[in-house]
């Protein structure tokens, strides 16, 4: 019933390729019309572009295979025509589903693909690059009004000026103004040890570690180089790159790992480095790594585990880690003692996986494209592609008189409409559409959600580009199959698929599932089409050992029953016993094909390192036809071929086709 259901699809997917005119051309003015079907007339451009999309390029045109394929496209349309005539294109859940359809095939229109292949071949070359770098972090809301952000613009300068001009180390620049608080040493709190800062050194990252701007500029400084001021949603940043190695790739690493005591005295500092030391020297010497992890290591974690780590990058590690990692050349070498804000580690290196082809790191860049603010630029770049095609205008002013219109109710979700009736200006347009203020206030009505710190002019401008980018995906969505030709093909495919799919499942498929006395009728008719060869009605017995095929040998001599024979066995633990009954088919069975088919038993056969297997063939069976239970999925597929068949005659006599034999005998 499967492989019927499947060869009916693969056929119906044919008939939806025929249709498919996604390669048309303009129609030229001397176009002929084949053929028609209801009147609905097919001219001969239409009918060529479909052949030659569904046949293999530069096949030989011959008129065998041109008629043939006509006569596929004839049945697809009179379907299609039948399934418009029961009003199935009207059904809501048709509606629906051609929708959802279309959403999905409408996404690639939106995306600036060129972009986003830039994007992902930027991004496959920094994932090649693992970078080091330090920050300074002025804070600064991204809705600060202009008076705080110069204010944070001047103070990161004068920072910069410290360190630039005046030659201050940045990291301890960092570690005194710095506003990111893992840059400075924090004491002991509750049930938290203390820590020591970092001084903004953030340690190794790679492509989609940091917000987008932070990542290009890292990516962009010279080693050693302070960036310029860089605002981010965080506020204003100076970047220094401090290292630019290829890239570690993932890896996998243990590690013997000796913990610093909290508030550590120069004394117990020296301990500490000794102890390292000599377990080093312990391990170059042969000593058993896994055994002094188990006794030695303070990650107890690991440590039962030979100190196995889960597999990581370059990102997840401090710094001084990865840089012990790195120091190993093969794997399971060993680094020397390295010590981190944690403590020591003697680091094993057990495993790498390199950074792939492009092609082997296309997918999962894709994905992280589509997470990242990147994907944004993607989508801006087409919306500015339409206002520049269809001419956008905003009216500032327009937008301006909403200002004082926004009162405190704003901030509780309780701003109306009705403050802005008096409003009615054109606010933007874009092609042959205008967008007036009423309708972007009942937009604010419905997205009046307002950043406590954002100032009302800020709000009413966010919310405005926002309304804006909205209607520019809606302008441009309405208008996808009057722009793109292949687009509109692509909606009737799916269109004419759907409806040829539910209306053959109709007629069909699920009729002959459902029609048992029909299914019957038809196999009362065609039986002696479903016939079974000669075959051998025989009992076949496996044993996994000599003695056990011989015992079971004896007993049938005996005359002893299949059952008596299968009990004999039960509690045998030795010999076992697979008994099998039934007619079979030349190729069913590899012992029956070896054996000669005269009743009666046949000798033990045995192949090397095969079982231990005889026959006794009760008797001979002539052809005869198989019931329907026994081909009940060959012929349920040839009653929907019947039926199919029985419904093309139907649409043929109900609707009129005209084939324009003259045009098809120009075809060459």
């Amino acid at each position: 019933m499967r492989s019927s259901l499947s060869t009916t699809l693969k056929l119906l997917t044919i008939g939806i390729l025929l249709f498919s005119t996604s390669l048309f051309a303009q129609k030229e003015t001397a176009d002929p019309v084949l053929l028609s079907i209801d009147k609905q007339d097919i001219t001969l451009s239409e009918f060529l572009s479909v052949y030659k999309k569904n046949n293999l390029e530069g096949e030989v045109l011959d008129r065998k295979s041109l008629e043939e394929y006509l006569e596929l496209y004839i049945n697809f349309k009179l379907k299609v025509r039948e399934a418009e005539e029961l009003g199935m294109d009207t059904v809501q859940s048709f509606i629906n589903e051609l929708e959802g359809y279309r959403d999905q095939l409408a996404k690639p229109y939106f995306v600036d693909e060129k972009l986003n292949e830039q994007l992902l071949k930027e991004a496959y070359e920094r994932k090649k690059t693992d970078l080091r770098a330090s920050h300074i972090l002025i804070t600064l809301d991204q809705y600060a009004p202009p008076k705080d952000t110069l204010e944070a613009y001047n103070k990161i300068m004068e920072i910069r000026k410290r360190i630039v001009d005046n030659k201050e180390d940045f990291n301890d620049v960092a570690s005194e103004v710095s506003d990111d608080p893992s840059a400075r040493d924090m004491p002991a709190r509750g049930y938290q040890p203390a820590r020591k800062g970092n001084k903004g050194d953030i340690g190794y990252f790679s492509v989609f570690d940091m917000v987008y701007p932070f990542e290009e500029m890292a990516y962009n400084l010279k080693l050693n180089e302070v960036s310029k001021p860089l605002r981010t949603q965080f506020g204003y940043h100076l970047v220094k790159l401090t290292a630019k190695k290829p890239a570690l790739g993932k890896v996998q690493v243990a590690h013997l790992y000796l913990q610093v005591p909290q508030d550590p005295t120069e004394e117990n500092n020296a301990k500490l480095k000794i102890r390292v030391d000599s377990i080093y020297n312990a391990l170059k010497a042969g000593a058993n790594w896994d055994t002094l992890v188990r006794k030695l290591s303070d990650d107890k974690s690991s440590s039962m585990n030979g100190g196995i780590l889960p597999w990581f990058n370059s990102n997840r590690m401090v710094p001084q880690f990865i840089d012990g990692i790195r120091s190993i050349k093969d794997s399971g070498q060993i680094s020397q003692p390295v010590l981190t804000s944690y403590g020591w580690h003697i680091i094993k290196l057990l495993d790498t996986k390199p950074i792939g082809t492009f092609e082997d790191e296309k997918t999962n860049l894709k994905q992280s494209l589509t997470k990242d603010s990147r994907a944004d630029l993607s989508k801006e770049a087409v919306i500015n592609k339409v206002k520049k095609e269809a001419g956008f205008k905003k009216y500032d002013q327009a937008i301006i008189e909403f200002y004082p219109l926004m009162d405190s109710s704003i901030f509780i979700r309780k701003w109306e409409t009705e403050k802005a009736a008096h409003l009615t200006k054109v606010m933007a347009s874009l092609g042959d559409e205008e967008y007036n203020q009423q309708e972007f206030a009942t937009y604010i009505a419905k997205n009046q959600s307002i950043n406590p710190k954002e100032t009302v002019s800020q709000f009413i401008d966010r919310l405005f580009d926002k309304f804006i980018d909205e209607k520019v995906i809606e302008y441009e969505d309405a208008r996808l199959e009057s722009k793109y030709p292949e687009f509109r093909d692509l909606i009737k495919e799916y269109r004419d698929g759907i409806l040829l799919f539910e209306l053959t499942d109709e007629k069909v498929w699920s009729k002959a599932i459902k029609d048992t006395t029909g299914l019957k009728e038809f196999y009362e008719k065609h039986q002696n089409n479903y016939m079974w060869d000669k075959r051998a009605n025989a009992i076949l017995f496996v044993s996994n050992t000599k003695v056990g095929a011989e015992k079971a040998l004896l007993m049938t001599q005996q005359r002893m029953s299949v059952d008596q024979i299968k009990e004999s066995f039960v509690h045998d633990t030795v010999n076992t016993i697979k008994i099998t009954e039934k007619k079979f088919s030349k190729w069913d069975n590899d012992i029956i094909d070896k054996i000669e088919w005269i009743e009666g038993t046949s000798p033990i056969i045995h192949e090397p390192e095969k079982d231990f297997s005889f026959a006794i063939i009760r008797s001979i069976v002539d052809p005869e036809p198989k019931s329907l239970s026994e081909a009940r999925g060959i012929i349920t597929a040839d009653y929907q071929n019947f039926l199919e068949q029985e419904w093309l005659k139907q649409l043929r006599k109900k609707y009129t086709v005209n084939v324009n034999q003259d045009v098809l005998s120009q075809i060459k």
